[in-house]
């Protein structure tokens, strides 16, 4: 089984503070793709009615963010990488109501050492 890709060592710039990169290995990426329930429908609809965060909807974008980010350090993982630098997130809607969610970088194999 590949290690883990810590957190930690994901940046969204082009490289990571006291690490040097010794690999490049590819680009990697998680995927979700989400809907919303009629009910959690409903519920932002009577939020909405009061105006403010829609907690609802801010729970979902959350969950999803947090399983693509998974998913994306899983994919790193097993190509052999210990960090991904270059991270960003992508949302499209594919059908009224789901939404994909995309988590992606540049999958890389860093040391300790500027």
């Amino acid at each position: 089984m590949a290690a883990a890709v810590a957190a930690a060592l994901v940046s969204t710039t082009n490289d990571i503070p006291g690490y040097r990169i010794v690999r490049p290995m590819g680009v990697v990426r998680g995927i979700t793709v989400r809907s919303r329930s009629i009910v959690g429908n409903l519920g932002a609809a009577l939020q909405t009615l009061v105006g403010g965060n829609i907690t609802i909807y801010t729970e979902l974008c959350e969950k999803a963010r947090g399983e693509a980010f998974d998913l994306m350090l899983r994919h790193a993982a097993a190509m052999g990488a210990n960090a991904v630098v270059g991270m960003r997130y992508d949302a499209n809607e594919v059908a009224e109501g789901v939404t994909e969610v995309l988590a992606y970088g540049t999958a890389v194999q860093v040391e300790p050492g500027a």
